[in-house]
């Protein structure tokens, strides 16, 4: 009896691991079938570990115990648990996931806090490891929602007991207490988390793989604190090394991704390798997306014979991201992107809205002053929870076609429909690329070549692309103006011509002291004459002036704004049909 349900059992685990294990095979990661899996992830950032840009407290709040402090400081400790069960109720939800997978992701990572899970070291007695039932069952209803679109959940311990580096923020270091490295109790803490994830999920093939520590940067014999120089990483990959060993004791099924130090990338004296399931991730951001950009990991993969996944990037312009992506696929890379939700935020797949409420905590929270109403304060922090719902979060368009569309096709196509006869917002230009939907001068960031964070987009607002927009308060507008226009750039619409006809162009522009310049070209080869835009003493005093002549046939027509001279602000151009 007890042979034939080792065999029944052994049938099963075989089943199951067809139906799609990740795991290695050589230098790629498969599924069951021995299929090669590109993973195209998004990094659930914020939600179960706050870090203070995106909130907009970085300036004096960064690590999430921070921020906490603050947000109890005006409505008290109940208010603040009443605040954080919204936070994380709306977080991430079945619609947020639907989204993603309808969107082209395959995956998720979901960047974890230990204290969801078991509490911190100081609040345990006699040495006890307990644990707290809240984070496990947020995984599993995310893991539910992942395997119902069969989308992969790929753990990833953000915050690790006592903290893992001294950028505080990423993994919620609290300087004041022992971290990662300095506490026995807090590694063992960590190896004991997962071996609980792993023996709770190691039948799950919807579990993608377990990335067992993020963003590492610590300095153990280097004088760089973020650990960028150092050349042996002993203590890193001592623990890598122990929470393997904890995982394999309960689980053989999952790929284990590793991270060296400096933020994932150094992996100096972490080889050789002590597992057979494992790949290798690395971050990147603000490099150039050039092959010498990730040559290091691809010799590494080749040395090693072993996969590697980019594991996090993001925070640049669309013209970045598909240039990164397009990159790391044609190499067999899969990448995991981030994050998902930030206030205002024009780099993301969504934006939270802020509310003006909002900037008054952040006011005095920054500044002190006369502390605002309890009830005041926590009516806004819980608007702004409610904000967190992907029904009330602005979805960026022109975001995902970069990471999806225009990393397979130069190919423009509509933001939004535009009609002739009818009024064509300025910033409602094509979905595409610098140099085929438009033409910019800024338009990426390179903190390589700057040493400083560059806008590529001056106004911040509405699109992540390099054209400059700016809210408009003009009472025709849409709400947003292309500003920062300067000579030689362009901008190209698709439109929808009723009919073959002459029509006349009224353009809506400002400009506070420079003359500007425009024209249009046509599909069709034509181009009207160049018409100027005498200044209307500020960029906020609109003038309308009428461009005439615009030769236009029927059906889907593309219209390019050509900017002869900068220095004007446009808001729209609206077509009628010219009177002859």
């Amino acid at each position: 009896m007890k042979k034939t349900i080792l065999i029944v059992q052994l049938l099963c685990s075989m089943a199951t691991f067809s139906q799609g294990f990740l795991h290695r095979e050589g230098q790629k990661i498969v599924d069951g079938n021995g299929k090669n899996i590109i993973l195209r992830g998004l990094g659930t950032g914020g939600w179960m570990v706050q870090e203070g840009y995106m909130l907009q407290t970085q300036p004096f709040a960064s690590p999430q115990y921070m921020i906490r402090q603050k947000i109890q400081d005006v409505i008290g400790e109940q208010g603040t648990k009443e605040f954080y069960a919204a936070y994380k109720a709306n977080g991430i939800t079945k619609r947020d996931v639907d989204s993603l997978a309808a969107w082209g992701f395959n995956s998720i990572r979901l960047p974890m806090h230990y204290n969801l899970y078991t509490p911190a070291i100081e609040e345990e007695k006699n040495g006890e490891i307990t644990w707290i039932e809240e984070g496990f069952t947020m995984t599993d209803n995310l893991l539910k929602w992942c395997a119902e679109n069969k989308m992969y959940l790929i753990l990833d311990l953000h915050a690790a007991p006592g903290g893992q580096g001294n950028d505080a923020a990423i993994s919620d270091f609290d300087t004041t207490k022992p971290s990662l490295w300095q506490s026995e109790a807090n590694q063992k803490k960590m190896i004991a988390l997962w071996k609980k994830l792993a023996s709770r999920y190691r039948d799950n093939p919807w579990i993608g793989a377990y990335d067992i520590i993020n963003e590492p940067n610590w300095n153990f014999t280097g004088t760089n604190k973020n650990g960028c120089d150092e050349n042996s990483n002993g203590p890193l990959r001592d623990l890598m090394v122990a929470v393997t060993k904890a995982i394999r004791e309960v689980d053989t099924n999952h790929l284990i991704f590793i991270e060296g130090n400096c933020w994932g990338n150094n992996y100096n004296g972490i080889f050789p390798l002590w597992d057979e399931n494992m790949a290798l991730s690395f971050h990147k951001y603000w490099n150039y997306n050039t092959t010498a950009s990730i040559q290091k990991m691809l010799d590494y993969r080749t040395q090693y014979n072993v996969p590697i996944w980019l594991g996090e990037s993001g925070e640049n312009s669309n013209v970045w991201f598909k240039d990164a992506l397009s990159l790391v696929e044609s190499n067999n890379i899969g990448w995991a992107f981030w994050p998902m939700k930030k206030i205002e935020n024009i780099a993301g797949v969504t934006s939270v809205t802020k509310i003006p409420e909002y900037d008054v905590l952040l006011k005095y929270w920054k500044d002190g002053g006369e502390k605002p109403a309890a009830d005041f304060a926590k009516k806004t922090l819980m608007k702004m929870a409610d904000n967190y719902k992907m029904e009330n979060v602005t979805v960026k368009p022109d975001v995902i076609d970069a990471m999806f569309r225009q990393v397979q096709t130069n190919d423009t196509k509509p933001y939004k429909k535009n009609s002739v006869p009818g009024k064509i917002a300025a910033a409602h230009y094509d979905l595409g690329t610098n140099e085929y939907a438009y033409s910019d001068k800024d338009f990426v960031n390179y903190r390589v070549e700057t040493g400083k964070f560059d806008e590529w987009n001056k106004g911040n607002s509405m699109r992540n692309d390099g054209v400059d927009i700016l809210p408009c308060k003009d009472k025709d507008s849409n709400g947003y103006e292309v500003s920062f226009i300067e000579q030689g750039e362009w901008l190209q619409y698709t439109v929808e011509v009723a009919r073959q006809d002459s029509y006349k162009a009224a353009i809506r522009y400002s400009a506070e002291k420079t003359e500007g310049k425009l024209h249009l070209e046509i599909e069709n080869g034509k181009e009207t004459r160049s018409i100027s835009l005498p200044p209307t003493g500020g960029n906020d005093k609109w003038k309308t002036i009428i461009l005439s002549g615009v030769e236009l046939n029927a059906g889907t027509q593309k219209i390019k704004v050509v900017f002869d001279k900068g220095g004007f602000n446009l808001n729209y151009l609206d077509f009628t049909k010219s009177n002859k």
